[in-house]
């Protein structure tokens, strides 16, 4: 099942609230993403039938396998195109904006070209 850019979203929505430390709940995703209650609730059923996610007993939220791959690939591109964007003098504010726009919609191929530009002339962050 190919997933649209909401829920490639999603995803990468709650990979980030996991990755600050926190056990992740649809309020939680809510207040992040900016998002009401309800529609987040939606669409976590979709990407609960999807098998991208899980819901425990206490109504926490965890990535399955296929959920946390494609959470982390599209969390890349937003890094890399975001630190790309910064170092081409783009407002950090709006260099996340845009980023978050354009990782939806790059091919895998363009995005790997513009990994390797940015390693050999960009200097790319390490983390």
């Amino acid at each position: 099942m190919r997933l649209q850019e909401s829920g490639e979203m999603y995803l990468e929505s709650i990979l980030v609230l996991s990755l600050q430390g926190k056990s992740v709940r649809s309020i939680d995703v809510s207040e992040y993403m900016g998002y009401s209650k309800p529609s987040v609730s939606r669409a976590i059923g979709l990407l609960k039938s999807g098998g991208y996610v899980t819901v425990d007993e206490d109504g926490f939220l965890h990535l399955t396998e296929s959920g946390r791959e494609t959470a982390e690939k599209t969390y890349e591109r937003h890094r890399v195109l975001s630190d790309l964007l910064v170092r081409l003098g783009v407002s950090p504010e709006t260099a996340s904006n845009d980023a978050c726009k354009i990782e939806h919609a790059l091919s895998d191929e363009t995005f790997e070209a513009i990994k390797r530009h940015v390693a050999l002339y960009g200097g790319e962050k390490s983390e």
